[in-house]
């Protein structure tokens, strides 16, 4: 695998060489789905490409006859599923903001703008409170998600489950510094300016969900290579880890979608994750 060569904002957002606690972002789209997919995935570890993609419902599966839909139980009642090669899987699309330190202008990177980092994780944790707060500022903000100043934040709790040893996931919030009033403020002045411009966001997100119903899979065979390393960590095959790694979930828990699950526990345990 070629070295990794770190991007020029790695050292614009490192404080005298600490560790990235928090990055300032932007989202894509309005639509809290199209900025953070999450489903449940299995790539061959060997050629690392994607084999099936399930939301807890249907999946899309390579077989010996081609691409089918099939029924998706979830990891632990599936066939191919239960050796543990099959996951939990987020990707979270984000623009990282640049802010010049005199005039708080944001500066323009000379990068495509609608360019985007993407955050990938396993972790249960991670994964249901990201959907959960897309949505809590997708509401407040009157649908204007894409304009919010938002910052992605790396936290710890420990529980009684992980026997008091940190578990990190990450979070989003609200700038530093700024309240969800004034977050919200600007957003609704931000999308005024994008009106004033010409830019339909609608439009936009539109062309997104177009283009995501286009794909078998939504990595590409070049994309995963890469992610197999990781994917299959050993330090996310066990209990609390890295990220807050979590047991797969019991065949008990297989019926409803993904999307719904999780929707479902962050609601129980949206007082923890906002901790």
């Amino acid at each position: 695998m070629p070295a990794r060569i770190a991007h020029p904002l790695n050292d614009a957002l490192r404080k005298e060489g600490q560790k990235l606690r928090s990055i300032p972002i932007r989202l894509l789209f309005d639509d809290p789905d199209l900025n953070f997919r999450a489903n449940y995935s299995l790539f061959d570890r060997q050629s690392g490409r994607p084999v099936c993609v399930g939301d807890g419902e249907t999946c899309r599966r390579v077989t010996s006859s081609g691409m089918q839909a099939l029924p998706c139980p979830s990891p632990m009642a599936c066939s191919i599923g239960a050796a543990g090669n099959c996951k939990p899987y987020g990707r979270l699309h984000v623009r990282i903001r640049q802010d010049s330190g005199k005039d708080g202008k944001e500066e323009r990177h000379p990068e495509d703008e609608l360019g985007s980092f993407i955050f990938r994780t396993t972790g249960f944790n991670s994964i249901r409170t990201l959907a959960t707060r897309l949505r809590y500022f997708q509401a407040v903000s009157g649908n204007r998600l894409a304009c919010m100043d938002l910052e992605l934040r790396l936290r710890g709790k420990s529980t009684t489950q992980s026997h008091r040893t940190p578990i990190y996931y990450v979070d989003i919030t609200t700038a530093t510094g700024s309240s969800l009033e004034a977050t919200v403020n600007e957003a609704k002045q931000r999308r005024e300016q994008q009106a004033q411009a010409g830019i339909d966001q609608s439009l936009l997100d539109e062309a997104a969900r177009s283009g995501y119903a286009l794909g078998e899979f939504e990595e590409s065979e070049e994309e995963t290579v890469g992610l197999v390393e990781e994917f299959f960590s050993e330090a996310g095959q066990d209990g609390p880890q890295k990220d807050g790694q979590e047991k797969p979930p019991s065949p008990a828990d297989a019926a409803p979608a993904l999307a719904m699950k999780l929707q479902r526990r962050a609601s129980v345990h949206s007082n923890a994750a906002a901790a």
